[in-house]
């Protein structure tokens, strides 16, 4: 994996912890960051990752970013906080090979700002999502996803809290499906294959009897 981080890197780090594990079919091998004092840079050098800050200010930012990952021979490309979004021609370069994890139950709420936008709708449950990325905004095949239920005195911070706990989980969970090509996407919707997708219970939030 290489992973494009833009802040602190706590998905990151998710990613890295997952991929020390004997089991796990995926590890990270190379981090890139748009900000020089993204903390995700110092967790990649902890780690002994290969990293590397890229000013998306330099003519060709982009293409930069791509023989990095090209040169790393890098079979997916996982965005954890990458606060950019990527360009049509960065896409098409990594065809199916670029994911993201997104702060709510997409298709809502997507964008910036996105446990803000849950709080302002009234909703009693948001969550957060694994997608691949396409060439919109939030918009690229649900390949996962988690439900986190809106708690009365909820502000921003501690549902984003609360959501980041659960994005720690399930986009380890989305990596190793698709490195056990578990994966698939028929016309620009995800579908499972083995045990992948199996039946679960829901919940009703708020609970009731």
């Amino acid at each position: 994996m290489g992973v494009l981080a833009s802040g602190r890197g706590s998905n990151l780090q998710a990613l890295i912890d997952a991929g020390q594990k004997s089991d796990f079919p995926a590890e990270v091998v190379l981090v890139l960051s748009d900000k020089k004092n993204s903390y995700a840079l110092e967790r990649a050098s902890i780690a002994g990752l290969r990293h590397r800050h890229l000013a998306p200010k330099e003519e060709g930012f982009y293409l930069k970013l791509g023989d990095e990952i090209e040169n790393c021979e890098i079979d997916l490309i996982c965005c954890a906080g990458f606060m950019r979004i990527l360009p049509p021609e960065f896409v098409s370069r990594f065809p199916g090979k670029i994911i993201n994890i997104h702060p709510s139950l997409l298709p809502s709420f997507p964008g910036l700002h996105a446990q803000k936008k849950a709080l302002d709708a009234g909703v009693t449950v948001t969550g957060c999502t694994v997608h691949f990325v396409d060439e919109g905004v939030d918009t690229g095949p649900i390949i996962l996803q988690a439900a986190v239920p809106v708690l009365p005195h909820d502000d921003e911070v501690t549902l984003s809290e609360r959501i980041l706990g659960y994005e720690h989980r399930i986009y380890p969970l989305a990596v190793r499906l698709i490195a056990e090509g578990s994966v698939h996407c028929v016309d620009g919707v995800v579908q499972y294959s083995g045990n992948a997708h199996q039946e679960g219970s829901g919940f009703i939030s708020p609970v009731s009897e």
